[in-house]
């Protein structure tokens, strides 16, 4: 099974091809290959691979008080962007706004806007950190 966003289907199956890329395609052939649409990454996807890849060392009750992390994303039109907000053990807040410069889907958004914020705890040396968004 071939998972693409491109038409290989079509490009590998014409016959006016160039040759190097018939050469593949005869190569290609002799394999039962099956294309398909590229599907869109679920949230609860990318929840689950987070979880997984951010399993902490420490036993459960020595868990520091943890860092959260609030973000929403948004798109319109002109673009999209999201909002982050960041809350320290201490309780202090911080607020950013970021802008992206390519169009996205409110959870596309939401997702870069948790992989920045993740990177910011990670520069600030958290241990443990807890998510909320609506996607």
């Amino acid at each position: 099974m071939v998972l693409a966003d491109q038409p290989l289907r079509n490009v590998l199956q014409k016959l006016d091809a160039s040759e190097r890329l018939l050469k593949w395609a005869v190569e290609l052939s002799r394999y039962d290959l099956a294309f398909e649409p590229r599907r869109a990454i679920k949230a609860q996807a990318l929840a689950n691979f987070l979880a997984e890849i951010m399993t902490p060392a420490k036993e459960e009750d020595s868990y520091p008080r943890p860092w959260n992390l609030y973000v929403d994303g948004s798109s319109t039109k002109d673009g999209s962007g999201a909002g982050l907000i960041i809350e320290n053990p201490t309780e202090a807040r911080y607020e950013h706004a970021l802008k992206f410069m390519f169009k996205a889907s409110n959870k596309e958004a939401e997702h870069e806007a948790l992989a920045a914020g993740i990177e910011l705890y990670y520069t600030a040396g958290a241990d443990y950190v807890q998510a909320f968004f609506d996607s």
